[in-house]
């Protein structure tokens, strides 16, 4: 996609960080934006600052783990705008710790959000854009948990393996049967967001007794993640990553950091079938 001038975008967690990043930058090259989120106040801040220059922007409440609400969310930005050209599925949660230690709870919430929230973007926007006219273009964040595997976090890395798999998938029927419309995995490293608090915006049905472990494991890896997304890169160049993804029609938007080493490590591994070597990125 080359030209972006009055094109539509629906970005999914898009009151803060990435998303948020992603609406200011496709706002910037001309285009109308459609924030989704969970967060009602937070949405309402984000859609008033980024329209407060002109641009036209608008925010859509939506839980993504629902097919209902996300096909709301379409059908919300077909009636303000007409059409759809860019969808970033980019919303996902974080809940670590002893993957037997972990409560049903916490596997159900990650799922729900990391992967069937990418699962209905993908049942409900694909459509739309494939009987389209012209250029569009889907983006489903994944993570560079997708291309690595580490202890303490078990969950999150098999929901967003099943991000990129699908993804993977989807690039080559899009190329069968729709090649108006592209598809990018974004897979970034630590970046400045809200993920380290996801818990802010778990359920209510998951917030039961037995649905949060306190563990030693737990609170080790959820500093971990507080420490390194403090210190993270900003959205902004996760934003700049995704839109040159999306004008260069490129599938993979992956770290340039020690990230991408850990990778290596692990398709080397695979492809020597050698046990699985614990490799860290800080420690590359």
């Amino acid at each position: 996609m080359k030209n972006f001038e009055n094109k539509t975008a629906v970005i999914t967690g898009g009151a803060s960080g990435i998303g948020r990043a992603m609406g200011e930058l496709f706002l910037s090259k001309g285009m109308n934006v459609v924030l989704a989120d969970i967060e009602q106040k937070a949405l309402d801040a984000t859609v008033k600052a980024l329209a407060a220059d002109g641009g036209k922007c608008i925010g859509v409440v939506t839980d993504v783990s629902k097919a209902d609400a996300v096909q709301a969310l379409a059908d919300a930005a077909i009636a303000e705008f007409g059409a759809i050209h860019v969808v970033c599925n980019n919303a996902g949660v974080f809940a670590g710790g002893l993957l037997w230690e972990q409560s049903l709870a916490d596997f159900q919430w990650q799922l729900e959000v990391n992967v069937w929230g990418v699962i209905h973007g993908i049942r409900t926007f694909v459509p739309i854009m494939a009987a389209q006219d012209g250029e569009c273009h889907i983006v489903n964040t994944a993570s560079m948990a997708a291309v690595t595997a580490m202890p303490y976090s078990g969950i999150y890395h098999m929901t967003k393996h099943s991000v990129l798999a699908v993804s993977e998938s989807l690039y080559h029927e899009l190329s069968f049967h729709a090649p108006n419309v592209k598809v990018s995995v974004l897979c970034p490293e630590a970046i400045n967001t809200g993920i380290a608090a996801s818990e802010r915006n778990r359920p209510d049905g998951y917030r039961r007794d037995g649905d949060i472990v306190e563990s030693d494991a737990r609170a080790l890896v959820s500093q971990a993640l507080t420490d390194s997304v403090a210190g993270g890169i900003g959205p902004d160049v996760m934003a700049q990553r995704v839109f040159d993804a999306i004008v260069d029609e490129r599938f993979y938007i992956l770290s340039d950091e020690a990230w991408r080493e850990s990778a290596n490590v692990r398709l080397e591994d695979i492809r020597l079938g050698r046990n699985p070597t614990f490799a860290p990125p800080i420690n590359l």
